[in-house]
């Protein structure tokens, strides 16, 4: 939401960092998808913006890649940008090991507690639930979120997150969409539907 985190995240809410240096960009296929840890959706075409890996690293996941629709330029006279998002990555486990559904709890947990700055978010949490997804297990929550942030026209927002289990590791896919961007919806539940796990 916003693209990335509009505040440091508290470590309580995040998981820690597991990486002691920084690491390689991986390689992915050039195959019209977007890669990010073992999972990957077809890669949406305009509005969205081409994937890019993030500049600021969300605080929970690693090989991020993400495409964007610009909601609303320079919200906060700052600059900042807030957008509509679809991510992909590697869940960051740090040491120890998720389900998927301890992940989905711990990555919501840092959404709502990292990305907002200050700002009270209420969450009205739709689904919660065990699914499979390319055959694979997994945890999927949506929810939808309300919000009161100065300069923002958006006053609520989709979140989606689906955690993967592809064996020793997780796949993450997280979508953001503001309210303001209703048509949106739909490419990030297709990009969803279509999520496959690559390795």
């Amino acid at each position: 939401t916003g693209g990335g985190p509009v505040a440091q995240p508290s470590q309580d809410v995040c998981p820690p960092d597991d990486t002691a240096s920084p690491e390689a960009p991986a390689t992915h296929p050039a195959d019209g998808r977007v890669h990010g840890g073992p999972v990957s959706y077809p890669q949406l075409g305009p509005p969205w913006g081409p994937p890019q890996g993030e500049i600021n690293p969300v605080p929970f996941g690693n090989d991020v890649q993400t495409q964007t629709v610009v909601d609303q330029p320079n919200y906060d006279g700052q600059g900042h940008l807030w957008v509509a998002s679809i991510l992909v990555a590697e869940l960051q486990a740090g040491d120890g090991f998720f389900t998927p559904e301890q992940g989905s709890q711990i990555v919501v947990k840092c959404i709502l507690g990292a990305f907002y700055g200050d700002n009270p978010v209420n969450s009205n949490v739709k689904v919660n639930e065990k699914t499979t997804i390319d055959g694979h297990e997994a945890w999927l929550v949506e929810s939808h979120l309300t919000f009161d942030i100065a300069g923002l026209k958006a006053k609520g927002e989709l979140l989606i997150v689906a955690i993967v289990s592809a064996g020793n590791r997780s796949g993450l896919y997280y979508a953001s969409i503001p309210d303001t961007t209703p048509e949106l919806v739909q490419p990030a539940r297709d990009a969803l539907r279509d999520l496959q796990v690559d390795g």
